[in-house]
């Protein structure tokens, strides 16, 4: 790679976990830009992955509660921190639970090169962070929630903000339900509760669409049908989502409180909210075959989710000028050598460093010696 492929480029020189998870002092140093942590199942392998995940927003690869992320039989609190080299400059991230107190309250704590953090989005300055996992892998089948939470994430790895819009519109949704039940005929306040769903359901709305129209384009315009993972065609689906395709922020918030307004009756006999952007849901097929990404093969799914993330992983790059560490659980164990070569190669032509896992190093000797195994757990 020239110096201009890898501007931008974030490497974890040192990684230290103490009491995380089954983790109670352990420190990694590694080298090299592919890093493969090995060891038999139950090691830990993912449960690092696990730790450098939560230097993004959120709650990490596997959305746990921070509390449950503590070693049992420990303190009750824990502490992770990265060493990151970013175009030769060295910054130290900390993060972590404190041991709860006498009240028994806890709190997470966030350091940036030993000063407090007011939050992670302000990680996002110096790291971002993709990841693919075996949970993921009937995504395509499953249930729209589970997409509409994977296109979240797509849209928290470019958009720091994202997640908080989020959370703030859930929270607001629920105040809706809870007065369509409890206080019905409370018109002021039904009215002024849907003006906030209104404007922050556009604004989720809308930076969902911006990020799957970005990564639908950039598939388009680098696809390559002669690649071991075939590329995908996604869009949006949802009445929201129809909304901001066609109308000005304004108007689409106009429109959308006047059908919640109309929706009142009819959502209070369904106990929920049944039209805004928590029923979008994320439309992807295969694009080489041109069918629905569901119906494909669980190989072809596979290899196909695969693409996505990395094509995902150049989009974060392109818009936000860090190339993302990219953390692959167990992936490269499951797919034929013809596919694991192409994953090796496709990592390789990206600049931010890759973690992966797996039980048997084997799965990592075609990516030669490009990778540093590390076997944990003994």
């Amino acid at each position: 790679m020239s110096e201009l492929d890898t501007a931008g480029s974030t490497r974890l020189t040192r990684l230290i976990a103490r009491d995380f998870r089954n983790h109670i002092d352990l420190e990694l140093n590694p080298g090299a830009r592919f890093v493969a942590l090995v060891g038999e199942n139950g090691a830990g392998k993912t449960n690092l992955l696990e730790a450098i995940s939560l230097f993004v927003p959120g709650r990490g690869l596997r959305r746990a509660e921070f509390a449950a992320m503590a070693r049992v039989d420990g303190p009750g609190g824990f502490a992770v921190s990265l060493t990151l080299d970013r175009d030769g400059a060295e910054h130290r991230l900390g993060t972590g639970l404190e041991p709860p107190g006498p009240d028994g309250r806890t709190s997470r704590l966030c350091r940036i090169d030993g000063a407090p953090a007011s939050s992670p989005v302000a990680f996002s300055e110096f790291v971002r962070v993709v990841w693919l996992t075996p949970d993921l892998d009937g995504l395509f089948r499953g249930a729209a929630g589970d997409r509409r939470r994977f296109l979240d994430r797509l849209v928290l790895a470019v958009d720091a903000g994202h997640g908080a819009r989020v959370s703030a519109m859930e929270r607001a949704l629920r105040s809706r339900n809870r007065l369509l039940e409890d206080r019905p005929d409370d018109g002021r306040w039904l009215d002024a509760v849907e003006r906030e769903v209104a404007e922050l359901g556009v604004a989720v709305a809308l930076a969902r669409r911006e990020t799957a129209e970005r990564l639908d384009r950039l598939i388009a315009e680098t696809r390559d049908d002669a690649q071991p993972f075939p590329w995908a065609s996604i869009r949006l689906e949802g009445d929201l989502d129809d909304l901001v395709a066609v109308w000005p922020a304004i108007e689409a918030e106009d429109r959308f409180r006047l059908a919640l307004r109309n929706g009142r009756n009819r959502d209070r006999a369904a106990g929920r909210t049944l039209t805004g952007p928590q029923t979008t849901d994320l439309v992807v097929r295969h694009g080489p075959k041109d069918v629905p990404a569901g119906t494909a093969s669980t190989g072809e799914q596979k290899a196909l989710l695969i693409g996505l993330v990395l094509a995902h992983a150049r989009l974060v790059r392109a818009m936000s000028g860090i190339a993302p560490m990219i953390l692959l659980d167990e992936v490269a164990a499951h797919l034929d050598p013809r596919r694991r070569a192409g994953l090796f190669e496709a990592l390789d032509a990206l600049p931010g460093q890759v973690w992966m896992t797996g039980a048997d190093p084997a799965a990592f000797e075609q990516a030669g010696d490009r990778t540093e195994v590390l076997r944990i757990g003994g």
